[in-house]
Order: structure tokens, then sequence, then C-alpha cells
């Protein structure tokens, strides 16, 4: 059966950043990316943190590899290595990425260890020399995501010298954590939710930084809360919520980009995922690598709760085909 939605004529649009997914390790991945793009078509979506390693030593396709349907697509880096960030872009360059970001934010000790994420916040000529060979590497919009602070050193002039050391390098878009990183004692996860929110530290860079893109991540959970900030900065980036909540995204390009397309139903992007899925599985594709993204999608309807468990005790069997998929959407009221 074709996939209406992902067959339908995709607006020929530039890289507008005003919402976007946020990357998140072990989350966004192909098949996650492809399922919120039938929810939003123009939200910008972020890759999971792949590291420069894994690119140039690894399986390049299978860490870089999308369907054209997922556009537009950012790859977010994690490195500290100039010579390596910049192989990887050039490897990169060869899909059809529309943005490479490097992260300066993640605090996990693995990253750490590898000597960057949020570490390279405390080192701005570091980052700004990764930046400097990134875009000297390829003719890609090159961005940054980081924290507003790292440990002890989360004074606003901190941020601003950081900020500034890496804007130098003619980097204009600065995706920003409004949280400052412990490198110690949390784990990612408290990291994303002990260190107090400071939107204000972020509205505040927007304002004395004008030419420069900000995009605020952190604590959004709601379309409202989107608008609200849009109100002071450039853009909004939205993580775990668009993960757990996916049909957030419905109105996206309604309530945000204008768009005076419908909003899409739950019924009808279950549907044409269940498409692709059916596609992938003649690739041997496993099944409960797609279903895992989409456990969300009915968060808060009528059968949400048969669904979900229908998918998670009978995705994983060896013998699973796509009757699991339709046979938990029946479980749903279709709304």
């Amino acid at each position: 059966m074709p996939n209406s939605l992902a067959n339908s004529s995709i607006p020929s649009i530039q890289l507008d950043r005003k919402f976007s997914v946020a990357p998140m390790m072990d989350w966004t991945d192909r098949h996650c990316r492809y399922f919120l793009r039938l929810i939003s078509q123009y939200s910008v979506l972020y890759t999971e943190m792949i590291t420069t390693g894994a690119i140039i030593y690894g399986d390049t396709h299978h860490h870089l590899q999308m369907d054209p349907f997922e556009h537009p697509v950012a790859l977010q880096l994690g490195g500290s290595d100039p010579t390596d960030l910049a192989k990887a872009c050039i490897l990169a360059s060869q899909y059809d990425y529309a943005e490479i970001n490097l992260n300066c934010g993640c605090p996990s000790d693995r990253v750490q260890n590898g000597m960057f994420g949020a570490v390279m916040m405390k080192n701005a000529q570091v980052t700004a020399d990764c930046i400097a060979a990134m875009q000297d590497a390829v003719d890609l919009p090159i961005t940054v995501k980081h924290r507003i602070g790292v440990d002890d050193f989360d004074s606003y002039e901190f941020l601003c010298e950081f900020v500034d050391m890496v804007a130098k390098t003619g980097c204009v878009t600065f995706l920003v954590h409004a949280r400052k990183a412990w490198l110690k004692g949390l784990s990612p996860k408290q990291n994303r939710e002990v260190p107090e929110l400071n939107y204000e530290r972020v509205y505040q860079l927007k304002k004395d930084f004008p030419q420069l893109e900000i995009i605020i991540n952190g604590g959004v959970t709601t379309l409202q809360q989107s608008l609200d900030h849009l109100e002071h900065i450039d853009g909004v980036m939205v993580g775990r919520e668009a993960y757990t909540n996916p049909y957030l995204l419905a109105s996206v390009d309604q309530q945000i980009y204008g768009s005076d397309q419908p909003i899409i139903s739950r019924e009808k992007i279950a549907e044409a995922f269940i498409d692709y899925v059916d596609n992938e599985l003649s690739k041997g594709t496993k099944l409960q690598g797609m279903t895992r993204h989409i456990l969300g999608l009915f968060h808060g309807m009528p059968g949400a709760r048969q669904y979900r468990r229908h998918i998670s005790e009978n995705a994983y069997k060896p013998d699973a085909t796509i009757d699991v998929l339709t046979n938990a959407l029946a479980k749903t009221t279709g709304l």
C-alpha cells in the first residue's frame, strides 16, 4: 500500500529553526525522524549525536543514512579534534544534511573522557578552532549546541565570552540549553532536570548578540511555551516531550510556521508509519527498533494503554510481523 503522506509533495523551504526537535542519544535515529516528519513537515529534526570516530572509522553509511522524506535534518557531531571534525563533515556532505551541529553540551562521563561535549565550554578557543575547521571543510551551516555554563564556570560573563569567541569564526547559530552542566556528581538525566532553568539568561544573550540566531532549549513541553519563547528569541528546541508525546508536533506547522495545511490525525500518521515499517522489514530491519519510537503517539487518548502494551509485548518477538502494529492500532479509537 503506498504511503500517501510520504509520497505527498513536501514544501520547498529554507532551513527555518523556529521549531526543532533536539538531538537525543539512542532516540532520534532515522526511524524516529521519519515518524516525526509524518507529523510535522516544517520542524527541523536533529540526529542523535554521532562521534567523529564512528563516522571516520566505523560504518559510515549506517550512521549517516536517512530517507529523503526526513528533510530538513541536521547532523550533530561529537568531537574535539579539528582535523577529525573536518573529515567527518566531508563524509557527511555526501548525504543531504541541512546543517552540521557541534555538541558542546553533553555532560556524560563517556563524552567527557573523549574531551568533547560540555567540557568544551571550558576552552572556547578549542571550540572555535573546531568550528573554523568544519566551516573550511564544507559549505553547510555549522552551528553549536551548548549550555549556559559548566561546573563553577556559570557566570553570564563566561557565557558571553564563549559565544563571542565562537562567533568570531563566523558561526551565527547557537542552540542554548538554558541550564548549566555539572560534569561530576550528576547523571546525564539529572543534568537535564536538576540544574535550574534560566531562560532570562538566554533572552539576554539575544539582546547582547542581536546579530546571532539564538535557539532556546530545556524544559519546553507545550506549543504555547514555544510561542512565548519566540517573543524573545529566534527559535525553540524541544527534547523529551517531543519523544514521549510526539503528537505535540501536529500543530507546529500551523501555529508556528503559518501553514494552511490541515492537521493530520493520529490514525493517518500510524497508517503511514505502518507502510514505512513494512518496507523496512523487507530489508531486514528489526521491528522493535522502529516501534519503540511510536509508543507515545496516542498519549492521553482512549486505548493508548492497550496500544502501548500490545506493541511492547509483541514487537520484540523473533517472529513479529507488521500485524503487531495493525492490531495495536485497532485498539485505539483512531483519533
